[in-house]
């Protein structure tokens, strides 16, 4: 597979729901495996103790090799740069179960050279082990200030990158920001988001470099309506996703973070539509009526990413086009 064709197929994942799951839980890697989230992602950073970092990593291997995430991406989190455990974590994870892995989530970013690094590392380890070289994708998380301020560069730095992910809460604490619940607006901002200006700038960077945006947990995991309330501030921005603690809020991540049924069999037809009147057999039209809408170019596009989301989520048309007789 080229590059290229990495990219796409990586474009295409649905991380709608983004499960969070303790790699020092083998119970609960052992319950992901049932649940309806579109991306798994096993922990050995801010879940897991130091002393039990060696075990986790150790779980997580035998979890990724005895297989059960294969309708899931597999993702696992290691430490960040600045800690003794990272290059321990990438190793010991790749090389025992590189081949049943999707992406290795860095978090804490702050620099693109930390992307670069992590890049050069799996790179080793592939060549190393008989690995397809390029094929485990990166995953960085912004969680303060510089991370938010280099984050372009961020989203540059390897073509491994997939997401870029908020992770609200050390980001909260990197600002001095008033508040201890994480997700909610501080007491005070009672006008707007206190969150729109992160949330635009890693949405930017995202989109301009072809990447998904996920945001990140809400920690009052049996608030499934706060749950909703929140993620459908990102999900009207345009993000991909949303981080789930707790089984709980996985339906609720797929629920928001999916077209509605009507808006994903209406994007189809446009498309269908604007295929057929852009054809010969439909006359060659630029901008032609759908029922009472004109449909034309900029219509096409704003279809394409409610289809892509609703076809990468496994969504079904219930809605034919239906070319006019001549």
């Amino acid at each position: 597979m080229t590059t290229s064709d990495q990219a796409t197929t990586r474009s295409l994942r649905s991380r709608r729901s983004n499960l969070a799951v303790p790699g020092s839980s083998p119970k609960m890697l052992e319950k992901a495996k049932g649940l309806p989230a579109d991306q798994v992602f096993m922990d050995i950073e801010d879940a897991v103790a130091p002393l039990a970092k060696p075990d986790a990593r150790k779980n997580i291997v035998a979890a990724l090799n005895e297989g059960g995430y294969e309708d899931k991406v597999r993702v696992v989190r290691v430490n960040d740069w600045t800690t003794q455990w990272t290059y321990a974590d990438v190793v010991e994870v790749v090389e025992g179960a590189g081949q049943n892995l999707d992406c290795i989530m860095l978090p804490k970013v702050q620099t693109p050279e930390q992307v670069v690094a992590l890049d050069l590392l799996l790179t080793q380890i592939e060549k190393a082990n008989g690995l397809e070289v390029g094929r485990i994708g990166i995953e960085a998380q912004i969680e303060n200030a510089l991370g938010l301020i280099n984050v372009d560069g961020i989203a540059t730095a390897s073509p491994r990158v997939e997401t870029i992910i908020f992770g609200p809460a050390d980001f909260m604490a990197s600002i001095n920001m008033k508040s201890l619940v994480v997700g909610e607006q501080p007491p005070g901002y009672d006008v707007g988001d206190a969150y729109h200006h992160i949330l635009m700038s890693i949405l930017m960077a995202a989109r301009a470099h072809d990447k998904q945006a996920i945001d990140g947990p809400y920690l009052q995991i049996k608030d499934v309506e706060g749950y909703k309330r929140v993620a459908g501030r990102s999900a009207a921005l345009g993000f991909d996703g949303k981080w789930v603690l707790h089984p709980g809020q996985v339906e609720a991540a797929n629920e928001v973070y999916s077209p509605r049924q009507e808006d994903y069999d209406h994007a189809e037809l446009i498309l269908d539509a604007y295929d057929y009147y852009t054809s010969a057999a439909g006359g060659a039209l630029g901008a032609v009526m759908l029922g009472d809408e004109m449909i034309d170019e900029a219509s096409r596009k704003m279809a394409l990413v409610i289809s892509a989301k609703g076809r990468a989520a496994g969504m079904q048309r219930t809605k034919a086009f239906t070319p006019p007789e001549s």
